[in-house]
């Protein structure tokens, strides 16, 4: 039992219960770029421990009455499917491309990884002003239902492929399609997510993808780091937690995106996620700014 793989294990757990998001896209990369597990064994892995870490922080969110049952069900009747043909297009991918399959699926994974990143620090930045139409409760129309499976599907079958981007990108559409408030967000992704992952992890485990040792390693840390995460997820800083949990991806993206053989100067592997923080910092100070005008 590695102690390090313990140790990032809670890290990641403590996230996922706080903000709903961060499991795979943050795991996958440790587990290839520090770990230097095979790409394919990290994506099923990673589903496989996110699984059991994800119903944890789904159960505690339930207890505290902070989920959407019928929006959860629904993204589940199209995410599930969804994972299923992603894993199914992952073999597919695997028999074409052959020796060089480790390559194209660590820069799928980089893909989702720099999408997924851009897209909570478009949440953390772009999308607050979404908060002042924000709705504690919603009826499910026939509109929001089926709206509700084609988010499901379309982040199923990522989720199938690379194991990255289920939280990030439900919590996205959930603000912007559906605008429920954080606490339903976070408590409907993590609950949806937990039903999803058992899903994809089955798929992978028949596949021979999964590490169940390690994935057990894994769990040592993630399980009471989750549970943690949910329980402070109303009092920690959400606003400086997601900016950085989104520039960490970008540079976990970037990263990968070397490791496969792209010659990324050092200039863009570090200015990158430099130059973004900077964008974070100067955004939020203005909008402190403008907030102690009013």
């Amino acid at each position: 039992m590695d102690p390090a793989i313990v140790l990032f294990g809670f890290g990641v757990g403590v996230l996922v219960g706080a903000t709903g998001m961060g499991g795979g896209a943050l795991m996958t990369p440790l587990l290839i770029l520090i770990f230097g597990v095979k790409p394919v064994v990290a994506v099923g892995t990673d589903l496989a421990y996110a699984a059991v870490t994800k119903t944890v922080g789904g159960f505690r969110h339930l207890t505290k009455g902070k989920v959407h049952r019928r929006m959860a069900l629904w993204l589940a009747l199209g995410s599930c499917p969804g994972a299923l043909v992603g894993v199914y297009v992952l073999g597919v991918l695997r028999d074409t491309y052959g020796g060089g399959f480790d390559e194209l699926l660590i820069v799928l994974i980089s893909g989702a990884l720099l999408l997924t990143g851009g897209l909570i620090l478009l949440r953390a930045l772009a999308l607050t002003e979404a908060g002042r139409r924000e709705r504690g409760q919603l009826k499910m129309a026939g509109r929001h239902k089926i709206a509700a499976v084609v988010l499901g599907f379309t982040i199923g079958v990522v989720l199938g492929i690379t194991s990255a981007g289920s939280g990030t990108l439900i919590a996205v559409g959930l603000i912007v399609g559906f605008r429920l408030t954080p606490h339903l967000v976070v408590g409907t992704d993590v609950v949806h997510a937990a039903v999803l992952l058992w899903v994809a992890s089955a798929a992978h485990l028949i596949s021979g993808n999964v590490d169940l040792a390690l994935a057990g390693t894994i769990l040592v840390g993630s399980i009471p780091g989750v549970w943690i995460g949910a329980g402070l997820s109303a009092r920690l800083p959400a606003d400086t937690l997601r900016p950085a949990l989104a520039i960490v991806l970008v540079a976990s993206g970037l990263a990968l995106l070397s490791k496969a053989g792209l010659a990324l100067p050092v200039a863009v592997l570090a200015g990158v996620p430099v130059a973004l923080a900077g964008v974070a910092v100067l955004v939020t100070r203005s909008r402190n700014a403008v907030g102690a005008s009013r």
